[in-house]
């Protein structure tokens, strides 16, 4: 089976780097004249899929905005996965999750399994319990040519207490975190299965992501403060792994699909401008 990593890559080329967020907060659902219920939601999801299903590389569904709404809630995922791929995008699914023993191999098999409903290219996780709690998700992930992207350097106020903070090594946790991804990427070609989020808009921290090897998620663009060319801060040497990522820069745009495909190519064109070519 073809690597996560290696469908990226192309996806990269062919439809250029951006990934952009589904996340149907209550002030999006209300700025596009939607109800904050299932309804909404469904209108919300369905809109984003139609406008950008079959030109963005990566689209990036927040999990806790379909959960928030319960059973139904979930099964508009599962819908919204559904039709992504039907759109020939790749699934990112936003869910953060973490945990260790039976608990994360079943969040492994909700999300990695392609036997499973909630079934994505790939899910964010939290490292916090150590990278190798994770080792159930990075497994199945080998198996189906899934892919992980593990939180490194995030841009909420309260993550350097914990992610600058010194191991008896000398490094930070975050670099830690970056060593032990980096490893699990060795000798992989074009780009690597197993990524890191790392915040556009935390500037120059200092970490060393020059050998991870594969995809570094930059989220923060936009209407969180963050431009394109601040990607070069972030990331220097570091910059041809990196998959730009946008959610109200581009949802605001919304809910006419014309307006959400060009919010989508503007943010597209001010990336591939800092980007080097592919």
């Amino acid at each position: 089976m073809e690597s996560f990593g290696a469908r990226l890559h192309r996806a990269m080329v062919e439809r250029g780097p951006l990934c952009v967020g589904i996340d149907p907060h209550p002030g999006l659902l209300a700025r596009w004249g939607l109800s904050d219920d299932v309804e909404g939601l469904d209108r919300f999801a369905r809109t984003v899929v139609e406008a950008l299903g079959d030109r963005v590389a990566v689209v990036k569904p927040q999990s806790a905005f379909f959960e928030r709404f319960g059973a139904r809630g979930v099964a508009i995922l599962e819908s919204t996965i559904r039709q992504l791929r039907d759109r020939g995008s790749l699934v990112l699914l936003d869910a953060k999750r973490g945990d260790i023993g039976s608990t994360v191999q079943a969040y492994a098999s909700a999300y990695l399994d392609p036997s499973s409903p909630l079934y994505v290219d790939a899910v964010t996780a939290s490292p916090y319990l150590g990278v190798g709690s994770l080792a159930p998700m990075f497994e199945l992930a080998r198996q189906h040519g899934g892919g992980v992207f593990v939180l490194a350097l995030t841009s909420n106020p309260e993550g350097p207490a914990v992610q600058h903070a010194r191991t008896s090594d000398g490094r930070t946790v975050a670099q830690t975190v970056i060593d032990e991804i980096s490893q699990l990427n060795a000798g992989a070609e074009p780009l690597g299965s197993f990524g890191l989020v790392v915040g556009a808009t935390i500037g120059d921290t200092g970490h060393d992501l020059s050998s991870v090897g594969g995809p570094l998620l930059a989220p923060g663009l936009g209407a969180q403060g963050a431009t394109a060319a601040d990607l070069r801060t972030v990331f220097g040497s570091s910059l041809s792994s990196v998959l730009p990522s946008y959610s109200r820069e581009v949802l605001g745009a919304g809910p006419d699909v014309a307006a959400l495909r060009a919010a989508a190519d503007r943010a597209l064109a001010d990336c591939r401008a800092v980007l080097p070519a592919r």
